[in-house]
């Protein structure tokens, strides 16, 4: 269903059983999946791709122009996944090269006020709380939850099954499967509940995690020592090789503890 008061570019690709409100705005170069809904007053602007069942609540802009002096007008893009929700007064950035883009993943809330910077990529199931700003160039790991007014900063990288509190300000990396907390930043555990209940974790699994971060953050010594001394106090697995590559590969650079550098 399209309303006649609608504004739909005839050029816009749109998918079956797609319905678009009374005054919403789908501009030209744009794709809409199946089974999508447009509410009213949500503009979908160009260079966006929507996958399937799609829905964008009241005054929300998807694909908007970025928030950025490196921006000359090329050609840009953003890229929603399936079933993603986004929620009243949400702004999505497009990217501001004319290769890449933004981009959110599959069976996302985006709920309602929040903000989320050009060339951003948020993986997966992953929650953004009310009114959080994720700024651009951030990357956000599938399955993490940034509760209400959480800051994201700039070139931000947020490991996988992650939850942030409520108004935390980030400005540097998040290793996975933690709860960060406070301003400063502060290390405030492990997110087991979510790693048991929802992702499947073991609890053997759950130990070996709060045992690592143990030595990050509770020992007091370097990071450096710390990833050593988790290499010979853990046998290999799958979630000690997802700590320590993410914490190499940005640089042993991580949020959360006073005796670490940000």
């Amino acid at each position: 269903m399209i309303s006649p008061l609608a504004y739909v570019d005839p050029s816009a690709k749109l998918g079956k059983d797609v319905t678009i409100h009374p005054f919403a705005y789908v501009d030209a170069d744009t794709v809409i999946g199946d089974d999508c809904v447009i509410m009213p007053y949500a503009s979908v602007v160009r260079g966006t791709t929507l996958g399937k069942g799609v829905k964008v609540y009241q005054g929300a802009i998807v694909g908007a122009d970025p928030q950025d002096f490196r921006w000359k007008g090329c050609k840009s893009f953003c890229f929603i996944g399936d079933n993603t929700i986004i929620r009243e007064h949400v702004i999505i950035n497009r990217g501001i090269h004319e290769e890449g883009g933004t981009s959110i993943g599959a069976d996302c809330v985006i709920c309602a006020d929040s903000h989320i910077g050009h060339d951003s990529h948020v993986a997966d199931k992953c929650v953004i709380g009310n009114a959080v700003s994720i700024a651009g160039d951030v990357k956000v790991d599938s399955g993490t939850i940034l509760s209400s007014h959480v800051v994201l900063h700039e070139k931000c990288n947020v490991g996988k099954l992650t939850l942030i509190k409520g108004g935390t300000r980030i400005s540097s990396n998040v290793p996975p499967y933690v709860i960060m907390a406070h301003n400063p930043v502060t290390y405030y555990g492990v997110n087991s509940l979510i790693l048991r209940k929802h992702a499947g974790f073991t609890e053997e699994q759950i130990d070996d995690i709060a045992k690592a971060y143990r030595h990050i953050y509770q020992s007091s010594t370097s990071l450096f020592n710390a990833l050593r001394r988790i290499e010979d106090d853990i046998d290999e697995t799958p979630v000690r090789s997802e700590i320590l590559t993410f914490i190499r590969n940005n640089d042993l650079k991580i949020s959360g503890n006073r005796f670490l550098d940000e």
